[in-house]
């Protein structure tokens, strides 16, 4: 039984051990829990048996690097702690025993209380609530308790301290408030805190309750308002000695109403000096005879009533064309008095007068250019109209005003000007200024009184360009202009380049036309546009500058080819990038073309006619003309007489008559004939030229028996002349025939009467002054007659 007790024993000393978590060792420290920031120390370790013991700290943890002090302890030293750690020891090789540990706060001693300040608040008659705060200083990083200790004095009876306490931990400013009943007339106050590492106690503060005494926070109530007036209602837990009341519009300081400051009895105020329709902010608050303003009431909203306008409107105009489109600004509050609920625009002409109502929207209404009429504008709100505001467009313009300067001021320009040495003086000046060609649209003034002399434009857009005018008033009727462009504050090169058309006109003339750039590609104010030609297949490209005003350029007597024309746009910060090209092409004018030909043809018909009056010239061409016309001249070698008369090449038959019969038929030989060339005849007049061919006989005959032989063919040549600048050639063909009648030599006058016998064989000769007799050498028999061409060209 016993050694089964024993077992039982140990088992439960095991199990309670297990349960109870036994540590392995003991860990101390030479300093408190607590201690200040940058405190040294050291922290050791003593085991509970035998082992390699280390010591671990931080987060991980870490281990630390100690040192032995015997063989049960070890220690760590730590120096300038600046933060919360904890430190812990552990057995090696003993993971059933739990480790030791211990935590090490940091922190300041609390530094004295200070900046103590009490309100004594009244809320009731018969007590208040006094209302202390202080300042306690730095952040200790442990938790603090802090004390208001309070003693107070009624009459010759003394309370206290009582102490109001409070525990905090990193609030800065702290605060304690309690009741004190009416009849005390003495607090002295004091704070005391403190923390684990010690403690501070702030001087005592001595108050009497009525210089500290503070009414509650006024509430005001129905307000009435008239156009000029509010009255308001003022309600307040106790009575007080002062009230003040404070207004004002919206976006403007705080008037304080000077009767409020006094001591009133009645509930009922009255705010007068309001403007009409205007939102004001009221707020009041109140005082005892001595003591401290009370809290300020919240902000309380009214509007003030309506009254018709007061004051004109500011109008102004611009004309385009045939018609004048009137500005107006819409008038502020002091002007306005109300809400506008429309405008009306009154035409007033010799014969008529037209009133046209404009809705409360609309800033501009276009009329049509009356010289002789009055435009007046009016705003109009729920109690009236508001005095007329005449638009003057009938002035006499003077000299404009000399030395106005343009100056870019960052995002701001500023106008300045010289005002005129001599008299008359300007009562008045306008300046008006408008985006670069938007002026309907985007038109702004200014008035200007007398005597300023320079005004600053705001809200100008980057990248936009202005222009605009000074207009100098001298009286009703007379003013003068000086105009302004090309403005801007921030610039840079355009977007793009120009949209160009081209249109090509007579005398290759090309006229080219493009649109202004849309405004978000200009980047300020155009300079100048460049536009670039360039000739197809050739190296070559033409350039021009033009100014911004320009929309239209024209390239004039281009020569036919294919072009491709583009533009750019520059400003002040240099040239954009090319627009879209575009080609054209220029074709060959066709009556040029024509005309060219025409001078060319006379040229050549000039010369050949100078050619022709050389002699040789003349024979060539006229040789050469009757080898074009081999198929108009007979060849006599088919006339009929020839082919009976013909037996073989160089011989010629003829029948003689009955009484030539007698001539034997072996007499009859070859006839040759002889041509010789006549002298030539005057070319003034007509001329016919006879060739006579003489034919002999071998034998001679007698007289009487002798045959008659046929011996001549006669060409004869006609021709007349009219004039030197314009010849008429006639032919005229003679054709004879050989004669059986009479001897064998003819004479011309003989001839000339035969030549009508012979009919059946035709000889076409023409006869023309460019060309010289014919002159053939050697016998002319029959077929030597016909005309071989080939000849003509082998001496040319």
């Amino acid at each position: 039984m016993l050694p089964l007790w024993s077992v039982f024993v140990a088992v439960a000393v095991l199990a309670v051990q297990l349960c109870t978590g036994e540590k392995s060792c003991v860990i101390r420290s030479t300093a408190e829990s607590v201690v200040q920031r940058g405190s040294s120390f050291e922290v050791s370790c003593t085991f509970n048996l035998k082992c390699i013991g280390y010591m671990y700290s931080g987060q991980g943890p870490i281990k630390q690097r100690h040192e032995v002090l015997n063989s049960t302890t070890i220690y760590f030293k730590v120096v300038n702690i600046t933060e919360n750690r904890t430190y812990s020891c552990q057995c090696e090789g003993h993971k059933e025993l739990d480790p030791c540990g211990l935590d090490i706060s940091v922190g300041y001693l609390p530094d004295r209380p200070k900046n103590i300040s009490c309100i004594y608040k009244i809320i009731k008659k018969e007590s208040g609530v006094v209302v202390c705060t202080w300042n306690r200083g730095r952040d200790t990083n442990l938790r603090n308790s802090s004390a208001l200790w309070v003693k107070t004095v009624s009459g010759n009876h003394t309370d206290g301290p009582v102490p109001y306490k409070l525990s905090n931990k990193g609030t800065e400013l702290l605060s304690v408030n309690f009741t004190v009943s009416r009849s005390v007339q003495l607090i002295s106050v004091w704070v005391q805190t403190e923390n684990p590492l010690g403690s501070a106690q702030s001087s005592i503060i001595n108050y009497t309750l009525s210089d500290i005494a503070m009414p509650s926070t006024p509430v005001l109530s129905e307000l009435n308002c008239s156009s000029r007036m509010c009255v308001i209602k003022v309600e307040q837990s106790v009575k007080t000695h002062y009230l003040e009341i404070q207004y004002r519009a919206e976006q403007q300081t705080w008037t304080t109403y000077e009767d409020s400051v006094a001591q009133r009895n009645s509930s009922l105020w009255s705010i007068s000096s309001l403007e009409p329709y205007r939102l004001y902010y009221l707020r009041a608050r109140s005082k005892f005879s001595t003591g401290l303003w009370s809290q300020w009431s919240t902000n309380n909203l009214t509007w003030t009533k309506e009254e018709a306008p007061a004051k004109e409107l500011d109008v102004w105009f611009a004309v385009d064309s045939k018609t004048m489109r009137i500005y107006w600004k819409a008038g502020n509050m002091s002007i306005s008095r109300g809400k506008i609920i429309g405008y009306e625009v009154s035409i007033s002409s010799p014969n008529n007068i037209t009133i046209t109502n404009v809705s409360a929207d609309a800033r501009s209404y276009s009329v049509q250019c009356c010289p002789s009429c009055e435009v007046t504008v009016r705003a109009r709100n729920s109690k009236g109209l508001s005095p007329p505001a005449k638009v003057t467009t009938h002035l006499t313009e003077a000299k404009p005003l000399h030395k106005v300067q343009v100056r870019n001021d960052g995002y701001n320009i500023t106008i300045s000007w010289t005002k005129p040495g001599t008299a008359p003086s300007p009562t008045a000046y306008l300046l008006e200024w408008y985006p670069e060609g938007n002026k309907l649209e985007g038109l702004r003034w200014v008035r200007l009184g007398k005597n300023e002399n320079h005004t600053v434009i705001s809200g100008i857009k980057p990248f936009e360009c202005y222009e605009g005018a000074l207009y100098a008033f001298y009286n009703e009727s007379s003013f003068s202009k000086t105009k302004f462009k090309g403005v801007a504050i921030l610039e840079s090169a355009p977007e793009a380049g120009p949209f160009v058309q081209e249109n090509i006109e007579e005398k290759n003339n090309v006229k080219i036309t493009w649109t202004e750039l849309p405004r978000s590609q200009r980047g300020g104010c155009i300079t100048n546009y460049t536009i670039y030609l360039e000739t197809k297949g050739q190296q070559k490209c033409f350039s021009d500058s033009v100014p911004a005003s320009e929309r239209m350029y024209m390239f004039k007597g281009l020569p036919p080819a294919e072009y491709s024309l583009w533009m750019s746009a520059s400003t002040g910060r240099g040239e954009g990038p090319a627009g879209q090209k575009t080609n054209f092409f220029i074709e060959q004018d066709t009556q040029v073309f024509h005309l060219l030909a025409c001078v060319v043809a006379s040229l050549i018909v000039l010369f050949l006619l100078c050619l022709c009056q050389n002699s040789t010239v003349k024979q060539r061409f006229w040789e050469l003309f009757q080898c074009f016309m081999l198929d108009v001249v007979p060849d006599p070698a088919n006339s009929k007489w020839a082919k009976e008369c013909t037996q073989e090449k160089g011989k010629v038959n003829v029948e003689l008559d009955s009484s030539y019969s007698n001539v034997s038929r072996e007499e009859e030989k070859v006839i040759l004939v002889d041509v010789e060339e006549l002298p030539k005849h005057n070319s003034d007049t007509p001329t016919s030229r006879k060739i006579f061919s003489r034919v002999t006989p071998p034998t001679s005959l007698s007289s009487e028996t002798e045959p008659v032989i046929p011996t001549t063919y006669i060409k004869s040549f006609s021709h007349d002349s009219d004039s030197s600048d314009h010849t008429h050639t006639s032919l005229d063909t003679t054709v004879d025939y050989i004669s059986s009648h009479g001897p064998g030599n003819f004479d011309e006058e003989d001839d000339e009467e035969k030549v009508e016998e012979f009919t059946d064989m035709p000889f076409i000769a023409s006869h023309n002054i460019f060309i010289e007799p014919l002159v053939f050498g050697g016998k002319l028999t029959l077929d030597a007659v016909k005309i071989d061409c080939s000849d003509f060209f082998q001496n040319i």
